[in-house]
């Protein structure tokens, strides 16, 4: 706790002064364009990652960077997402796995979670993506954790377009959404490009977006 609260002492003293005008502005409100769901692990930064500032990603994280099917049931996954796309108005959702995950791997051994009742039904939610791998792959392990991690990303984007507020924007092009991959060792990021049907360098996949970043700079 040293480390956390000495933290918040150096940036009231010096980030949040140098930022004094952006939050005088977000104290009135948010208006971030996209929705970057991703995992809990505490070696994720999303906004050290993006180069972000504070208002400009709306984040919900939770182990697997899953997302459940849409039910009825209320759930904080869900209703962050209803808010995010129907109250918010983003317009891109990102759903962000990284390397080495833990959930992934407990996915993978859901028989090694039986003390962790509430974590193994958790990531029911990843079974669908162990199953491709399996069906793909000829068996999922360790050595398929990479793939396992991908193939949860499409997973969870498949989960996303049953919620209803996204299928409403689906089916009128006013929301797009992005499958990634983190690689924590490298800092690269992976992207899922539906033309090729794999993932993909971030530059490969955005070369629009990135050549239209250069001009403006």
């Amino acid at each position: 706790m040293e480390k956390i609260v000495s933290g918040i002492v150096r940036f009231q003293q010096n980030a949040f002064e140098t930022r004094r005008s952006l939050f005088a502005e977000l104290a009135n409100g948010q208006s971030p364009e996209v929705l970057l769901i991703t995992c809990a692990d505490s070696r994720i930064d999303p906004n050290l990652v993006t180069q972000t500032e504070p208002g400009d990603l709306f984040i919900c994280r939770n182990a697997g960077n899953i997302v459940p099917p849409h039910v009825r049931v209320a759930g904080g996954v869900t209703a962050s997402i209803e808010y995010a796309v129907a109250v918010l108005g983003v317009k891109d959702i990102v759903v962000c796995g990284h390397t080495d995950c833990g959930a992934m791997k407990g996915a993978l051994r859901p028989d090694a979670l039986d003390d962790l009742p509430h974590v193994q039904g958790w990531l029911d939610h990843a079974r669908g993506a162990v199953e491709v791998v399996k069906a793909t792959h000829g068996e999922a392990g360790l050595d398929q954790l990479q793939a396992v991690t991908e193939a949860n990303v499409l997973l969870q984007l498949q989960h996303l377009r049953t919620h209803p507020v996204v299928a409403a924007k689906l089916a009128t092009g006013a929301i797009n959404l992005h499958g990634w991959v983190y690689h924590i060792e490298s800092g690269d990021v992976t992207c899922f490009d539906e033309q090729v049907n794999k993932f993909v360098s971030l530059e490969s996949r955005y070369q629009t977006l990135l050549a239209a970043a250069r001009v403006a700079v």
